[in-house]
This record gives C-alpha cells, structure tokens and sequence, in this order.
C-alpha cells in the first residue's frame, strides 16, 4: 500500500471560460497586453485585475478567463512573469548594479522584497542575487575589470600544467 495518496492533478475546466467567445477573447488579450505591458502597469504595485476589469468595462471573471486561457496561467502569475522579466534586465544592467534587491523589486512592481524573491526563484529557480551574480561575472567588462585587479573572475579557474 502507498505512504503518501498522490493523485495527478486534474485540470478544471471554469464554466465561465466557455461564456467568452474566441472574438471577445482576442480583444480582450490585445488590450490586456495593452494595458499591462505597452503601459507597463504590472510596475503598478495596486493594479490589480479588478482595476484591470474596470478599465477595460468587465468584470474579474472574463479577465481570469482570457489570462487563464490564453497565457495559461493565473492573473498575479501573469503580471509577476512581466516584473521579472524586467527586473533580470535591471539586474544584469552595469548602470543599476549599485542598487539594492529592496529598490529592484519596487521599480518593477513588487509590493514588497519577499514577494520578489519568491517570485523570481519560482520562475528562474535561483535567487536574483545569484542571477545579478552569474550575469555579471559572464559580462566581458566585468572580466576586464577583475583582471586589472590581478584576479581571475570566479567563473573561471584556472589550470596549470606542471
């Protein structure tokens, strides 16, 4: 007999996302990706998908339909792949690497610096530390500036032959 009672997940099919036709819901992703990523409002730590919904004239349950549907997943997963998608660009930008995790995750939306993380390691499995870290030290002017200092960056080791 098993130990743990492991089911595989089931997919659940909302009645509601049968409710929205394919054209509405190609206008309805356009102007989405309008408003979240032309207008940049995921940097909007308030804007939630009720706000979304008012702006666009619907209701919460057509926007989870259409995110749900077409970008299969959730509406903070959806908003949350555009804050980091952005902050990895900041991360690894030699003209940000002075700042602070805390002032990264607010100039990308993140109500707060654990949120953040929790959602930059579930999307890319490391922390954004670890990622400013590795792209940095891959960055060819990175190299240059450790080998002026008599150091080998760390992504590289050095071997001798005797």
């Amino acid at each position: 007999m098993a130990k743990y009672n492991i089911t595989e997940k089931k997919e659940k099919e909302a009645a509601y996302r049968s409710l929205v036709s394919p054209k509405m819901m190609d206008e309805m992703q356009e102007k989405i990706m309008n408003i979240i990523v032309m207008q940049k409002k995921y940097r909007d730590k308030d804007f939630s998908a009720k706000k979304l919904a008012e702006e666009l004239g619907t209701n919460t349950r057509y926007i989870s339909a259409v995110v749900n549907v077409r970008f299969h997943m959730n509406y903070t997963s959806f908003v949350n792949k555009y804050r980091i998608d952005e902050a990895m660009t900041i991360l690894v930008d030699k003209r940000f690497q002075d700042l602070r995790m805390e002032e990264v995750s607010d100039m990308v939306g993140f109500a707060n610096r654990q949120s953040f993380y929790a959602s930059f390691y579930r999307v890319m499995g490391m922390t954004p530390r670890d990622y400013r870290m590795q792209h940095l030290m891959q960055h060819p002017s990175m190299k240059k500036t450790e080998a002026k200092r008599g150091r080998k960056p760390k992504t590289e080791k050095k071997t001798e032959k005797k």
